[in-house]
Formats: C-alpha cells, sequence, structure tokens
C-alpha cells in the first residue's frame, strides 16, 4: 500500500531523515520507533505531504503521492494526532463530518456513517451537540479517530495519538481502538516512542535513530534478534504489553 525509496528531508544543518526506504503492506499496522528527533514524525508527516521530501519518493497503492495535489491526498488519508486534534469551535458532528463533506457525501450519508462510528467507539449520540472541552481525553481521542476513519480511507497515519493521556486510560483506549476490525483492516503508520505501545500493536517496527531505520521486522524478530547494541538497549527493560 505505501512504498517509501530513499527519503530524505533536512533542516537547514540537521539531517532529520537520511536515505529511508520501507514498504507497508496493505492492511498491516507499522510502527515508527524512536527517541525525540530520530525522524519518525517528519517521516509520518511526509507521507500527507505535511511536510516535502528533499529527494526520494513515496508512492501509495502505486501512485507518486507528488503526482496528486496535497488537499486531494490528505482527503484520502485518515490523520491522527494526540488529543484527536479537534477543533474547539466544532461540535463533534461537525468534526466527524469534515472529510465527507469535503467529498460531497450526501447529508443522510453523512449522518449514518457518523452515529455507525459512534456505536462502534462507544460514544453516546448525546455527545453530537457537544464541544471536545466537554469531553474526557479518552472520548476526544475516540472522536479524532472517528473524524480520521469517516469517509473509509485506505490509510491512517497516527501521530503519538495516546500521548495526551494518563497511562491507565491509554491502554485502556488504545486496546479497545485497536481492536475494532474497521480500523484492523486498515493500513496504519503509528509513529510512537513508548516501546511497550510498539510491542503491542504493531506487525512491523521499524526502529529509527538519527534519521536511519536501524533495524525494522515483527516485535519478536527485535526482541528475539536485536541488530546491535542500540537496539538492544532500546527495548531493554521495558515494561511488555499484557495479551489475552
Amino acid at each position: 500500500m505505501i512504498d517509501i525509496a530513499h527519503l530524505t528531508r533536512q533542516f537547514g544543518d540537521f539531517k532529520a531523515v537520511d536515505d529511508l526506504s520501507l514498504s507497508v503492506a496493505a492492511g498491516e499496522t507499522l510502527v515508527l520507533l524512536g527517541t525525540s528527533g530520530c525522524g519518525k514524525t517528519t517521516t509520518l508527516r511526509m507521507i500527507n505531504r505535511l511536510v516535502e521530501p528533499d529527494s526520494g519518493t513515496i508512492c501509495i497503492d502505486g501512485k507518486d503521492i507528488r503526482q496528486q495535489s496535497a488537499p486531494d491526498l490528505r482527503r484520502r488519508i485518515g490523520y491522527v494526532i494526540q488529543d484527536g486534534g479537534l477543533f474547539p469551535h466544532y461540535t463533534i458532528a461537525d468534526a466527524i463530518a469534515t472529510v465527507p463533506k469535503l467529498l460531497d457525501w450526501t447529508p443522510d450519508d453523512i449522518d449514518r456513517r457518523t452515529r455507525e462510528l459512534l456505536a462502534k467507539l462507544q460514544l453516546p449520540e448525546s455527545s453530537l451537540s457537544r464541544y471536545p472541552a466537554e469531553l474526557s481525553g479518552g472520548q476526544r481521542q475516540r472522536v479524532g479517530l472517528a473524524r480520521a476513519l469517516a469517509a473509509r480511507p485506505p490509510v491512517v497515519l497516527m501521530d503519538e495519538p495516546f500521548g495526551a493521556l494518563d497511562p491507565f486510560t491509554r491502554r485502556h483506549v488504545r486496546r479497545e481502538l485497536f481492536g475494532l476490525s474497521e480500523l484492523s483492516e486498515t493500513t496504519v503508520v503509528l509513529v510512537t516512542h513508548d516501546v511497550s505501545e510498539a510491542l503491542e500493536l504493531a506487525d512491523r517496527i521499524a526502529l529509527m535513530d538519527k534519521g536511519r531505520i536501524v533495524q525494522i521486522g515483527t516485535p519478536d524478530d527485535l526482541l528475539s534478534n536485536p541488530a546491535n547494541d542500540f537496539v538492544r538497549d532500546f527495548l531493554d527493560d521495558k515494561p511488555r504489553p499484557l495479551h489475552g
């Protein structure tokens, strides 16, 4: 679904992303993991052209993203950030309807899809007329995901989506959201610095350092066969995800 080749981005003298290449299969959840400043968020933001690369290519479903207008591209990619990234003056109904309205969905189709997502995300219909400040952090994150999924995009990008939540709510919400069949059928690229989160959610992890991928593989690959001391030390003594 996503094919990235020799991607590079520099800010002044700082090379944020350095000749990065990777592919993400349709329906896969790939986690970009690493310390602050390793280039994971810059990589994510280049996929939906919020940041333009200096060199390299990104193709989604076989099409070079630079051959498409940035606004059209973003309407076909869900995007979730900390605390949902909701506009404070939009009601929840307006927030979820943002992209479907841009795509000229009918009011009936928007209403049907909105209520479908509310049910899946366990949000009360009474929340539709409320504003983000009236919701809990976990509820705002659910609304942020509903907005990202509203137009049924084939790709969803997530940048530290659970970072603003307390540890208990964070664990509960991420397990609930990633248990959704709708999300499990979508290609997801998620950025985090949380090792437990990466181990729990990823089909594969790309561990980054200084703008490069140090190792990419399944969680078991990285835990059982670390490529070098950086991988071993980064994963060492970290809480492991609870399964079952």
